[in-house]
């Protein structure tokens, strides 16, 4: 077995980055964590690597990725959910960074659940796993 890369990917990064780009989610703030006064009832989409593995032998990342989705609304968020669940599964075959996205399975999503955190938050979570080829 190959040893895994000092530092994986920062798979944050590309996942925002996809995000953002996305007409479908255009005035959606999209995030690796949420910013000052956010109180869970904005258009929202947070990035979060909830974990995953290396494959050595074949130099594959397998992130999972979460996305907690908040609107203003529970219908809100539910279309913002499947605007950022479109628009990364479409990055199969696609490069990203410095990492070629071979496969990308949604492993569970979206899926509503309350927010304790922010009391007036309409939340969807997605956990889609990507495998990416890392050179």
């Amino acid at each position: 077995m190959t040893t895994p890369p000092s530092a994986f990917p920062d798979v944050e990064k590309l996942v925002v980055d996809v995000l953002k780009a996305d007409p479908a989610l255009a005035g959606v703030t999209v995030a690796a964590q949420a910013a000052a006064g956010f109180d869970g009832t904005q258009n929202a989409v947070l990035v979060n690597r909830r974990g995953g593995a290396w494959i050595g032998d074949l130099h594959v990342d397998k992130p999972l990725i979460e996305f907690e989705v908040y609107g203003p609304t529970k219908t809100a968020a539910h279309v913002t959910a499947n605007a950022a669940r479109k628009a990364l599964l479409a990055t199969m075959g696609k490069q990203l960074g410095n990492a070629f996205v071979s496969d990308v399975e949604e492993q569970d999503g979206p899926r509503w659940m309350p927010d304790y955190l922010y009391r007036g938050a309409n939340r969807y979570l997605c956990v889609i796993q990507l495998s990416l080829d890392v050179f």
